[in-house]
């Protein structure tokens, strides 16, 4: 089956994510690793893609662990820095895929208060057909719930649509649903895949 819409992760295809290269820069790895996974800021943020409030999660995560509250509370403060800098490339290919006529629609893990606060620091990030927020559907990848929400609301069969994303779990549930699927692993292999399923030709797809 043809390819009828192109669905782009955000963090680490788009926009880089990389919240560790901020705390290791203020706290070492070692603190950042304890502050990660035992204090449980990961999970805090997962509850955040899932819905809850982004200020009031971190300010409660630091309000339970006075020790290390301060740090906790860079994860609010210095968000902007953990997302960034914009991957041109890929951003470039979403404006192409746009030109071609060919659909394209974002399936990200988000809070809904950062994703508002990244559109502003990325206007690309409104230039979707579609856009499907975790936050805003109230379930995170790998879930399969969420490709079916998107499945029933875009009304392109599963065989489809074309997945861009990092992370090899959600690359995988989507397959599972039928969904063709690009592990992104950097933009000049998105843009060979792209070539390849005739959505745009080589020099489109150049940087």
């Amino acid at each position: 089956m043809a390819i009828e819409a192109v669905v782009f992760d955000i963090g680490n295809v788009l926009v880089e994510w990389n919240p560790e290269r901020v705390f290791d820069a203020a706290v070492g790895q070692a603190a950042r690793d304890h502050l990660f996974h035992r204090v449980g800021l990961h999970a805090m943020n997962e509850a955040v893609d899932a819905g809850a409030p982004f200020a009031a999660s971190v300010a409660a995560l630091a309000a339970a662990n006075p020790d290390h509250a301060a740090t906790i509370l860079l994860w609010r403060d210095r968000w902007a820095e953990m997302f960034s800098p914009a991957i041109p490339h890929s951003i470039g290919l979403l404006r192409a895929l746009r030109r071609a006529g060919v659909p394209v629609f974002a399936l990200s893990n988000f809070g809904a208060e950062t994703f508002a606060l990244a559109e502003t620091l990325y206007p690309a990030l409104t230039e979707f057909d579609r856009r499907y927020i975790s936050a805003h559907m109230g379930v995170i990848k790998p879930d399969p719930s969420i490709y079916a929400m998107v499945e029933a609301d875009c009304g392109v069969a599963p065989a489809g649509l074309l997945f861009t994303d990092d992370r090899a779990d959600n690359i995988a549930a989507a397959a599972r649903r039928g969904w063709a699927t690009h592990h992104f692993e950097g933009s000049a292999g998105l843009a060979r895949r792209l070539v390849a399923e005739g959505l745009l030709s080589e020099a489109e797809a150049r940087p």
